[in-house]
């Protein structure tokens, strides 16, 4: 069908104009350079140093998708309109919402992509833990391999860019997912002395399964940076996911909690002196629109159930990510409204 072709170009042209975009590599980089420093930081708590190392490493991921989120759907979406580029391809024509979705999925492989980069770094340095001693031995297998594949990705990134003028960035990343996944695979089966190991024991799905609601999470965000930048330039776009960011972590605080004492207080009152227009009512009638509206995003951050050593069942995530994909597409339909309207010529 015309209309697939038309979007299956639209994705590819954004993905590989994404993930040339400077800010990839910059996030990547910093990411990368946290994910590592988080093995001596975890070392400054009293106890628990693989807690510390696990919230930041998430956090990190988490934050890197936010930045990235923000920038790129404004770089895709914001500046083409400004510049006047889009109108040679609605002109094709190419229909709005097609447009609006192209860019989003452009947009949201080049996150996944990054964020499956960074994540299989956190694993392998989850692989090799923390040093809560100085007699804790070294993990010589991530090490080996970790640092061999990183080497030969940032060799073979310097060469291709040198002779056949390829970007950096997308090199790097393209090529770091295979090489570290299999490095990855590769050290599930050694111990830290390079013994045999049982990969029961070495692999963990629960910070795998959080791992990928960090991805849902993050193209949530990135629906809602694609919206608003139909309409917003970039500092006001980076500025509505941040504050959706933190609303959105805070729900549970914001709204349901008031929630749930305005429902005990009404409870407790007589019917007779309560009516659905009084106060009381029309405030809880806000905090539960706000509540529906807002996207909450406690509901994709698990750290705390693997700080806390629970097992993420399949049953929640059934429950998670059919709504992570309804507000996707809300805010595309909210994003496909506000680009019908937008004047472009």
């Amino acid at each position: 069908m015309a209309w697939i072709e038309k979007l299956l170009a639209l994705t590819k042209n954004t993905l590989l104009e994404c993930i040339r975009q400077p800010v990839v590599l910059a996030t990547s980089v910093v990411g990368f350079c946290l994910i590592l420093l988080s093995v001596p930081f975890s070392a400054f708590t009293m106890e628990d140093d693989q807690r510390m190392f696990v919230d930041i490493g998430l956090s990190t991921i988490f934050m890197c998708g936010v930045i990235m989120s923000a920038f790129l759907a404004t770089g895709v979406v914001n500046r083409e309109i400004e510049n006047k580029t889009v109108l040679t391809v609605v002109s094709k024509p190419v229909p709005r919402p097609i447009f609006v979705l192209g860019k989003f999925l452009g947009v949201a492989c080049v996150l996944l992509m990054v964020t499956l980069w960074l994540g299989l770094i956190f694993m392998l340095t989850e692989l090799h833990g923390t040093l809560p001693t100085v007699t804790t031995p070294y993990n010589q297998p991530v090490l080996t391999f970790g640092f061999s594949a990183l080497i030969i990705l940032f060799a073979v990134g310097i060469w291709c860019n040198f002779l056949y003028d390829w970007n950096f960035g997308a090199t790097v990343i393209t090529l770091g997912l295979p090489l570290f996944m299999l490095a990855y695979c590769v050290c599930l089966i050694f111990k830290p002395d390079w013994a045999t190991a049982d990969i029961a024991t070495t692999f963990q799905p629960n910070l795998w399964k959080a791992l990928g609601m960090l991805m849902l999470a993050e193209l949530v965000l990135g629906a809602i940076a694609v919206a608003a930048s139909t309409r917003l330039g970039q500092v006001l776009t980076l500025a509505t996911v941040l504050a959706t960011f933190m609303c959105g972590m805070l729900s549970d605080w914001l709204f349901a909690r008031k929630l749930q004492q305005l429902s005990d207080l009404m409870g407790k009152l007589p019917a007779a002196d309560q009516s659905w227009h009084d106060s009381m009512h029309l405030e809880w009638g806000f905090y539960k629109v706000m509540q529906s509206v807002v996207p909450n995003f406690q509901l994709f951050w698990l750290s705390d159930a693997l700080t806390q050593k629970k097992n993420i069942g399949f049953e929640y995530i059934a429950t998670a990510v059919p709504y992570g994909f309804v507000l996707i597409v809300m805010a595309l339909a909210l994003g496909t409204f506000l680009f019908q309207r937008r004047e472009v010529g």
